[in-house]
């Protein structure tokens, strides 16, 4: 494990440190959105905008890179990002925040595409999987320690603000200067929705409504918080809580996908969120039970992602996985999109307690589409399919298609060395 890291760790700590940064802000928007008097309604719309930037960076940020190379690409996208999060407390309106939003998320998503392009050209097929399972850990604690720096300062000044741009700023210099030469970035075009439902109903719908969930979690989560009086050391527990247990459940669920019908596991694990947030809903303001809520509805969210990604490879080629990556990514933006969306509005007409009503509700549409499904195919026996490889939502297609990649290989090799033995 050393050995695959020894040449990837500036990488490693360059996206902790942009992490940092990206989760402060994360859960600053609601902290001093709340302060400026925003709306749970408005505070959607910026939520909204930062997955709008992101969906288009993932589609656009290619382009780019073959025209003019990743550390071009990679510095400015830098430079606009660092210089966005410093803008927030300068301009406190709700439509200037979603232009800011739109903007770091497209730098975000260009961000993510050239540093896990960097990932994969330095890894072997030995060393793949390991790779991509620190980038996930460091990505995750790059979140979770985010939150703990929230502590450190008043949303109501622009301290937190000027720290989350400094450490995007600062990320960027152990990347660069550890990047030996600029690899090759080839992203297929995305598969149609219509030919991805076709191959996957659940694998599609599924993904859409996770990444409702996701985006409602990570964006909503700190609006909720705002609006029911927590202070701002509990909304930024509440925030860590959502990712710590996604760390946390990644790996038995991992294990378990493996092991019996990825059906099966999704309707549970769905139903387990579900019940989550029931708990939260009924908690009501008890501080401690929601942050079991969060626990839990957080930690399987994660892993849910993953289980639709490996899940839909089973049915695909491996001609046809880089496009349908592209097309799952593509999928879960949308929802990304929407969901925080539906969120401010039922939480304007409804209470803030809402935030728990909208996830539980998704997670047991996600439930029973998945029990319908059961009864419309066959299971794929298990020795027929593919590696669970933990890839968190955030990752661009550059990371989904390697972790595709990675699993079929694995799949492969331990067919072969079945039929050997």
């Amino acid at each position: 494990m050393k050995q695959a890291l020894s040449g990837v760790w500036a990488l490693l700590l360059g996206i902790v440190l942009i992490m940092l940064g990206n989760g402060m802000h994360f859960t600053l928007i609601g902290l001093r959105g709340g302060i400026e008097g925003f709306s749970a309604a408005e505070l959607a719309i910026v939520t909204s905008g930062y997955f709008m930037g992101f969906l288009s960076g993932a589609r656009y940020t290619p382009t780019l890179i073959r025209r003019v190379g990743h550390v071009r690409v990679f510095a400015a996208l830098g430079s606009f990002m660092s210089a966005g999060l410093i803008s927030f407390p300068l301009l406190t309106d709700p439509i200037a925040w979603t232009l800011l939003r739109v903007l770091i998320g497209f730098c975000m998503s260009g961000i993510y595409v050239a540093a896990e392009s960097w990932l994969n050209d330095a890894a072997t097929n030995e060393t793949r999987g390991k790779m991509l399972s620190a980038y996930m850990i460091a990505q995750t604690l790059g979140i979770i320690g985010a939150q703990g720096l929230l502590t450190l300062g008043d949303a109501g000044t622009s301290v937190l603000f000027i720290g989350a741009s400094i450490l995007v700023s600062v990320s960027f210099a152990p990347i660069l200067l550890s990047a030996t030469r600029a690899p090759e970035t080839e992203v297929g075009r995305p598969m149609s929705l219509r030919a991805l439902f076709a191959g996957s109903p659940l694998g599609t719908v599924g993904i859409f409504l996770l990444g409702s969930i996701y985006a409602t979690q990570s964006g909503m989560g700190a609006v909720f918080g705002t609006e029911i009086g927590m202070t701002a050391n509990s909304i930024a527990l509440f925030v860590a809580m959502l990712f710590a247990g996604a760390l946390t459940l990644q790996y038995p669920i991992g294990w378990l996908s493996d092991r019996i019908d990825r059906r099966r596991l999704i309707f549970g694990a769905a139903c387990f969120g579900a019940a989550s947030c029931a708990l939260g809903w009924i908690a009501g303001g008890g501080l401690w039970p929601m942050m079991a809520a969060a626990f839990f509805a957080g930690g399987v969210t994660t892993p849910l992602y993953a289980l639709f990604l490996a899940y839909t490879n089973d049915f695909l080629s491996a001609e046809e996985m880089p496009a349908a990556s592209g097309g799952l990514v593509f999928t879960f933006g949308l929802g990304a999109i929407v969901g925080p969306l539906i969120t401010g509005w039922s939480m304007e007409q409804l209470g803030p307690l809402a935030f728990w009503l909208v996830l539980g509700v998704t997670f047991g549409a996600i439930a029973l589409y998945a029990l319908y499904r059961m009864t419309q195919r066959a299971a794929t026996p298990v020795e027929e399919t593919e590696s669970y490889l933990g890839v968190l939502p955030t990752a661009s297609t550059v990371a989904v298609q390697a972790a595709g990649e990675w699993a079929a290989e694995q799949a492969e090799a331990e067919a072969e060395d079945e039929a050997r033995s």
